[in-house]
Parts: structure tokens; C-alpha cells; sequence
């Protein structure tokens, strides 16, 4: 797996909380230039609840082909494809901190759902803990 490390602070350690990889509707102040590599939103709606992100702590992009699409490329290709992605593949991952200072991961997947469906999706990973907050 190639992960292409955009920020990540390392003065807060986390640790998981609980595992969601739940679909979730974003919020954008300013709709993201590009809809297929967008950047961190600055809410969600999850469960009937709105949640306000105050701080991006990490960010991450992940271009690793999955499923058939692993099996649909030159070798020529796969490289460079690894580290700018391609139609429908990639994940951007960001780890988030909201304003009753939770931690959630969240990533969007470009991957299309099917051929109405083109867009790709927002899923909430998890929850994490601050390690700092036990001691």
C-alpha cells in the first residue's frame, strides 16, 4: 500500500474508540473545486446528529487499486497510478477533531457505487481517543 502522508501532528497520539464505516453527508462552507479530491469538509451529518470539525489532524491519501481495478492495469502504469491515482480509485483520508473534541476518521472513496452513482462517497471510519487524556 503506497499512503502519501499530507499532515499529521505529532504531539497528539491516538489510539481507536469504536470502528462506524458508516456513510455520511458532508458539509462544504465553499463547494471543493475538484468533487473527486476534495479537501477536509467542515462538517457531517451522522446519525441524525451535525457535527462542527474545528481541526484537521491528519490527512492521508491512499491510491492502492482495489477489487477488479487491481487487475485492470499495465505494470507500465501502475506506477505512476500509485502516486497520483486514477479514475475511480483513492481514498482521502482525514482524521478530525469536532467542536465537543471528538476524533473521527473519515474518508472520501472515489470509487463509484455504480453507473448512476459516479460520485463516489463520505464514510466515517471511527472514533479515536487522545492517549494524552488517560494519563
Amino acid at each position: 500500500m503506497v499512503v502519501h502522508q499530507i499532515r499529521y501532528d505529532y504531539a497528539m497520539q491516538t489510539i481507536p474508540l469504536h470502528f462506524y464505516d458508516e456513510r455520511i453527508e458532508v458539509i462544504f462552507d465553499v463547494p471543493p473545486t475538484y468533487e473527486k479530491s476534495p479537501p477536509c469538509p467542515q462538517g457531517f451529518l451522522w446519525r441524525g446528529g451535525e457535527f462542527t470539525i474545528t481541526e484537521t489532524l491528519e490527512e492521508w491519501l491512499d491510491f492502492d487499486r482495489r477489487g477488479k481495478a487491481a487487475r485492470n492495469m499495465q505494470p507500465a502504469h501502475l506506477a505512476s497510478a500509485k502516486l497520483k491515482g486514477s479514475w475511480g480509485v483513492g481514498r482521502f483520508y482525514f482524521r478530525v477533531m469536532t467542536t465537543d473534541r471528538r476524533i473521527f476518521d473519515l474518508y472520501f472513496d472515489r470509487a463509484p457505487e455504480d453507473c448512476d452513482d459516479r460520485k463516489g462517497k463520505w464514510v466515517l471510519l471511527g472514533e479515536r481517543k487522545n492517549v494524552e487524556l488517560e494519563k
